[in-house]
């Protein structure tokens, strides 16, 4: 599996990019990384200079948490397209709020339009759309955290791990 810089597509400045974000996978990855993120460059290092059609943004809510309600209507306003789901108690008193098929049904629906699509915390969940997609003509890159599921590696077309990237995306720590 190449990565991002085996690959050279040159002027890629026309092709079309959908870029869908899981929340909980990407705030896990900053906090085993000790980053914070800058959204807006983390954008721009996911598209490539590319024509970003959207980017949709995945995330477990809970309407009563106002700090969160606060960082979903900033990210309305950075031009994400958010989409949340209600986080579910379970009966182990742990809390779980699936977007996998959202993420999916968003891929499959905006794939038409798109040249290549960016998926920032794929899944084994995720496997058969990703391939459905990627049988369609649609270059899909795959940026997660760490080892990744060796089926969704083998229907991606390229993968980057998130830390070779995180210096491009990741806020100026103030001393």
């Amino acid at each position: 599996m190449p990565n991002n810089e085996e690959i050279n597509l040159g002027d890629r400045s026309q092709e079309r990019v959908a870029v869908f974000i899981n929340s909980s996978s990407l705030f896990a990855a900053a906090t085993h990384l000790n980053i914070e993120i800058d959204y807006n460059k983390l954008l721009s290092c996911l598209t490539k200079k590319r024509k970003l059609l959207r980017a949709y943004f995945y995330i477990a809510t809970d309407f009563t948490n106002r700090k969160q309600q606060i960082f979903i209507h900033q990210m309305r306003h950075q031009g994400y397209r958010v989409i949340t789901k209600e986080l579910i108690q379970r009966s182990d008193g742990s809390k779980k709020a699936n977007l996998d098929v959202e993420i999916a049904v968003d891929m499959l629906t905006i794939s038409k339009y798109c040249d290549a699509l960016v998926l920032l915390g794929a899944d084994e969940e995720l496997m058969y759309a990703v391939n459905t997609v990627s049988y369609k003509g649609i270059q899909v890159e795959v940026v997660n955290s760490g080892i990744l599921n060796d089926e969704i590696l083998s229907v991606a077309d390229c993968y980057t791990d998130i830390e070779t990237i995180k210096h491009e995306f990741a806020k100026k720590r103030v001393r």
